[in-house]
């Protein structure tokens, strides 16, 4: 039995999360269908993170086990010939048998795109928050610096996680514009359940002037999911990149 590695890149507009459910179609489930039918296998893919309804992503590692002979880099490309236009394996590649997505160390890059004009952009409308009010990008830029480091988010998780601890590392938090796109750009060890939305709906308090940047602390200090902004539509959140450590 061989274990294959996946690089996989997705807009997640049509789909209900990854994680396969009975109340509508996933990433996983597509996924499933598709390498079963190419192998003749039952298959079901691990993936290393379970990104909600709506979110998207370019590097998304799933990974899966089969007995077919074929090449480990042609996977990439008989799969992508099985998959919706939406879906697209973008690398493949063999790896030990117990390696596990979710249980290596790694690195997580997402960003957050908020797009910061009066009149919406309707090719953006699925890939970006609009954002009517003007924010100031040097006040949330200030802000982002007290979210580096380790702490405890649970200010910044909603409720439904059942992680087993709230603390977590973020090694930067960049705030970049580009016109009227705004766009976090987060990476860490890995992040609670809405926590990236949660974060970005908080800065954007700090870029109308709700809060003024050093809040964010006495947000971490409150520990109460209350405290902190509210979670930002999925449609803005991509995973950009997962690195093993």
């Amino acid at each position: 039995m061989r274990r294959i590695r996946l690089i996989v890149s997705y807009d997640g507009t049509n789909y209900c999360g990854w994680q396969k459910q009975p109340n509508g179609i996933t990433i996983e489930e597509v996924l499933n269908n598709a390498i079963s039918k190419l192998t003749g296998e039952e298959i079901e893919v691990i993936g290393a993170s379970r990104t909600d309804s709506g979110v998207h992503a370019y590097g998304n590692v799933a990974v899966f086990d089969t007995n077919a002979r074929m090449a480990a880099d042609k996977f990439a490309f008989a799969i992508n010939q099985r998959l919706p236009d939406d879906i697209r394996i973008q690398y493949s590649d063999e790896v030990e048998a117990g390696w596990h997505p979710r249980k290596n160390d790694c690195i997580k890059t997402y960003t957050y795109r908020i797009l910061n004009r009066k009149i919406d952009i309707p090719t953006e409308r699925l890939y970006a928050h609009f954002c009517y009010f003007n924010l100031d990008v040097e006040k949330m830029r200030e802000a982002s610096g007290y979210f580096i480091g380790t702490h405890d988010f649970t200010s910044f998780c909603s409720q439904k996680s059942q992680a087993s601890s709230p603390v977590r590392t973020i090694f930067s938090l960049e705030i970049l514009q580009d016109e009227d796109m705004i766009t976090i750009v987060v990476r860490g060890d890995g992040f609670l359940y809405n926590m990236i939305r949660i974060i970005a709906g908080t800065l954007i308090k700090v870029g109308m002037g709700v809060y003024p940047p050093s809040y964010i602390t006495e947000i971490m200090k409150a520990r109460d999911r209350k405290f902190a902004g509210q979670t930002m539509p999925a449609k803005g959140l991509t995973l950009v990149e997962i690195e093993y450590i």
